[in-house]
């Protein structure tokens, strides 16, 4: 299975994706890295595995729809059968998802429908709420509204500052979200409305 990854900032989650693949968890290769963002530092990752990388420029393109249209040319053309959103700081657009349809995974750093959206830890970190967590889920024509493959909680510590929590959270992601590319790549996952039914 081809697999592409859209990433914009440091790419750790992409990382850990990389170190599953190299360990065989994954039944997949990781084609090609896409970023937006011309100096982030996932493309130094993708250089430490030998994936190829490639930036698209935002800038370039009238809307974002016309930006979805060269990803997806870009995807196909690499004959990528899932694409991996981690820490792509882009809204995907109703064209992309018809495109790859129950095709396109998301990691979101709280418990959705919970903090949808950007600065999620910090926002629940400030609201004051006792449990957080990580969500991994297919992605639709809305922002963080996907069916939902994996939930974890994680309890915010008295005294706990944001940063620790932060730590915490990405090391939650770090296990959680390969293990669902592993699901995806194994045809283990089967969407029914809302729901994610996992096969054994």
């Amino acid at each position: 299975m081809n697999i592409a990854v859209l990433a914009s900032g440091t790419g750790t989650n992409f990382e850990a994706l990389c170190r599953a693949v190299k360990r065989g968890d994954i039944k997949g290769k990781i084609k090609l890295l896409v970023t937006d963002v011309k100096t982030s530092y996932v493309r130094k990752r993708a250089e430490k595995y030998n994936i190829p990388w490639i930036f698209v420029d935002p800038k370039q393109f009238k809307n974002r729809e016309s930006f979805d249209k060269e990803i997806i040319k870009i995807l196909k053309k690499e004959d990528v059968e899932l694409a991996v959103l981690a820490g792509f700081m882009r809204i995907i657009t109703p064209f992309f998802v018809r495109a790859f349809k129950n095709r396109i995974l998301n990691i979101h750093p709280s418990l959705l429908p919970s903090f949808k959206g950007t600065d999620a830890i910090n926002r629940a970190y400030k609201y004051g709420v006792k449990v957080t967590g990580v969500t991994v889920h297919f992605v639709d024509d809305r922002v963080d509204n996907g069916p939902i493959i994996f939930q974890k909680a994680v309890e915010i510590r008295e005294n706990e500052s944001v940063k620790d929590l932060e730590e915490r959270i990405h090391r939650i992601e770090h296990n959680l979200y390969p293990k669902a590319v592993k699901l995806f790549s194994q045809g283990k996952l089967l969407v029914k409305g809302r729901k994610v039914f996992i096969h054994s």
